[in-house]
């Protein structure tokens, strides 16, 4: 293994999955996991009879990293090996690529639709692969697309069907999943390797040598003390309760304390209560409440320049769309405080002292002459907006050299980075264009990114995975982890949980190494066979769920108006979006729209075969976002609805909310291209 450049800890961690046993790799950030996966299938391809290796990932830019970075420059002069993500046409004969090449990396999605896809061009068996590489596998469990992938492979398991692939899972840290206690640790990692079928090793005989290899960081938490006062929060405050007291809000109900995570759940609730007794006037108020909740957190966390233009941007955009007394009132209450907010927001005598305990800590990590790389960790797109304005606009971090970009997700939003955008930006980072990346999550796992002299995490709270993996970015050695907190604060507490749950987590990780190896296969034997029963129940209650109601007996009411707009029955899928095919809801050829209005321009960072984004919907009444038009096949314009926008009306004139569509309580039809075609274009066409 030497000539392939393995540390001793590698070696020993691979040493199992050499021998064709079932694995998980527990590794830190930084510690060469995928360099020994690569090994691994490097050995299996040499020693496997007709080898199939298949990589998943469960993020798309990870194909592209895997392959160019360590599957392609190690085995590519001996194998011919694959990348397919949503993003290119191969995903569209995957069921021939993967006959045709010796590893594949892809998308774990891909995988899956092919499983159950049975096109003979698409369709992949477990069977036709001999090693299952599963990259940050802490995230098989629920109905994650891993989990059903691994799903299938059990049942195939407990039948007793043969052949399976090998599996080897790599993670930094399963963690306690939620548990506080040893014993319900333990049964978390049981439950992540019985969900693997797979034992969990790390090193134990070359520990410093790991050590050596993977800096920990000093960790610092920078406190600050609480603003001695708060006017610009204090009158948010006092306009939230002129609305509390415009709901007439029984005695009964408690709300928590204004500018909490938990008073956004109050009136996240709220809201759904409205909507779900047809009472705008309180779901409207709980949505206003949400915004100015916000806007305290933001204060909280931010500039208060920053949260004030949230506030104004929420009201600019509800600009002539009031449809009753609520509406007008809402709307009027802001904009007659207005010019106090942003007068109160513009007093540096009362800026949050957050902002200028990060602007120390900035300034001691870089400066003329200092090679430093950093990542400032927040919790929303939002926040990584605002401190990348104020980086920019601050002129001590300017002369300092700090030269900062955004790194947010990439999705399918105006909002969201593109995958191009996001490649770029890692790339910049790389070479030292840029030294300083503002990032939510997205840079705490999987990604490339060169190891870091400063983690700096503001304003989070997050669980023990998502510390360990942002923790382990700063590699360097001298490297400072920061924590940015208010004294007393809960991000601070919240820390502190993290620290012990990790120390939790790798008790719990020996105990079940410490299990005989009957003792092991017995326990994970129950729990899957526990896991294909519960599922099975789970999925016969959905199914029973989704054929509660005839199709056409559902309305959808745009869930701000509560306005019909639409039959269940009008609604068909096409792929994972669901489509309303009525005439009279949307357009089809000719430029009309009875009950939405168009907006911007949809960006989506990937190609799809037979459709393309058009621009974003909204009620035409109240304005309500609803989702975005797609243009099928360069023919027709259908729009795309996203069903958290809608209420459902249901028999008897009964109102209820679903987060996705796979919760709704009928039956979603397939979109058929040539029904549609005769029954509405034929007419649009005369």
């Amino acid at each position: 293994m030497a000539d392939f450049g393995l540390y001793a800890y590698q070696e020993e961690v691979v040493e199992r999955a050499l021998k064709g046993e079932n694995i998980i790799i527990w590794l830190p950030t930084g510690g060469g996991k995928t360099r020994a996966a690569v090994y691994v299938a490097k050995r299996h391809l040499e020693t496997k009879a007709r080898a199939k290796v298949v990589v998943l990932v469960n993020k798309v830019h990870l194909v592209d990293q895997h392959y160019s970075k360590e599957f392609e420059p190690h085995l590519g002069g001996s194998y011919n090996i694959g990348k397919v993500s949503g993003e290119c046409e191969e995903k569209d004969f995957f069921g021939i690529v993967v006959n045709s090449k010796d590893v594949i990396i892809c998308t774990a999605q891909i995988l899956y639709n092919a499983l159950i896809n049975e096109e003979e061009s698409k369709h992949v068996e477990l069977s036709d692969i001999t090693l299952l590489i599963i990259d940050e596998c802490h995230h098989t469990h629920k109905e994650s697309v891993y989990n059903k992938i691994m799903r299938c492979y059990v049942e195939k398991k407990l039948k007793g069907e043969r052949p399976l692939p090998q599996i080897l899972g790599l993670t930094a840290s399963p963690g306690t999943g939620g548990a506080e206690i040893l014993e319900s640790a333990v049964d978390h990692v049981l439950e992540i390797c019985a969900n693997l079928d797979a034992a969990i090793v790390s090193t134990k005989n070359s520990v410093s040598e790991l050590k050596e290899k993977v800096h920990k960081p000093d960790k610092t938490f920078d406190i600050v003390n609480k603003r001695p006062e708060d006017p610009f929060g204090d009158h948010l405050k006092r306009m939230m309760t002129q609305i509390h007291q415009h709901m007439h809000l029984p005695t009964d109900v408690k709300l928590k304390e204004f500018g909490t995570q938990e008073y956004e759940t109050d009136v996240v609730n709220l809201e759904k209560q409205g909507v779900r007794e047809s009472n705008r006037m309180l779901a409207q108020c709980a949505l206003h409440l949400r915004q100015y909740n916000d806007a305290l957190l933001i204060n909280d966390t931010l500039q208060m320049m920053d949260a004030y233009h949230s506030l104004e941007e929420y009201y600019n955009s509800k600009s002539g769309t009031a449809i009753n007394g609520t509406d007008n009132f809402l709307l009027g209450l802001f904009q007659e405080n207005q010019m106090e907010l942003r007068r109160l927001a513009t007093d540096p005598t009362f800026e949050n002292p957050k902002m200028a305990m990060l602007e120390s800590i900035l300034l001691k990590q870089f400066g003329p002459g200092l090679q430093s790389r950093g990542i400032l960790f927040c919790r929303t797109r939002k926040s990584t907006h605002s401190l990348n304005d104020w980086v920019l606009k601050n002129g001590a971090l300017q002369a300092a050299g700090i030269k900062a970009a955004m790194l947010t997700g990439a999705g399918n939003g105006i909002t969201h980075m593109t995958q191009h955008e996001q490649a770029d930006t890692i790339r910049n980072f790389r070479r030292g264009t840029l030294n300083l990346l503002i990032s939510t999550s997205v840079a705490e796992e999987g990604l490339d990114i060169p190891e870091c002299n400063l983690v700096v995490r503001y304003g989070l709270l997050t669980n023990e995975i998502a510390q360990q993996q942002a923790s382990g970015r700063a590699r360097a050695k001298n490297s400072q982890y920061s924590v940015v907190a208010q004294a007393g604060g809960r991000e601070v507490r919240r820390e502190h949980i993290n620290e012990y749950l990790e120390e939790l987590t790798g008790k719990a990780i020996a105990k079940v190494q410490s299990m005989s190896h009957q003792e092991f296969l017995r326990k994970i034997n129950e729990l899957q066979t526990q896991a294909i029963l519960t599922n099975k129940v789970l999925e016969d209650r959905r199914a029973e769920k989704r054929s509660r109601y005839a199709a056409s007996e559902i309305q959808l009411l745009c869930r701000s108006c509560l306005k019909a707009v639409a039959s269940g029955s009008d609604i068909k899928v096409i792929g994972d979006m669901h489509i309303n095919v009525n005439s009279d809801f949307k357009c089809v050829v000719l430029v009309w729209r009875q009950h939405y209005k168009v907006g911007e321009l949809m960006t989506i960072s990937k190609r799809f075969e037979n459709w393309e984004p058009g621009c974003t919907i909204s009620c035409i009444d109240c304005s309500k976002k609803w989702g975005h038009e797609i243009k099928y096949r360069k023919l027709v314009i259908l729009p795309n609805l996203g069903i958290k926008n809608f209420a459902l009306q249901v028999p008897p004139n009964k109102n209820m909310t679903v987060k996705q569509w796979k919760d709704v309580p009928f039956t979603v039809e397939d979109f058929s291209f040539e029904e549609y075609y005769q029954e509405y274009l034929p007419d649009d066409f005369d």
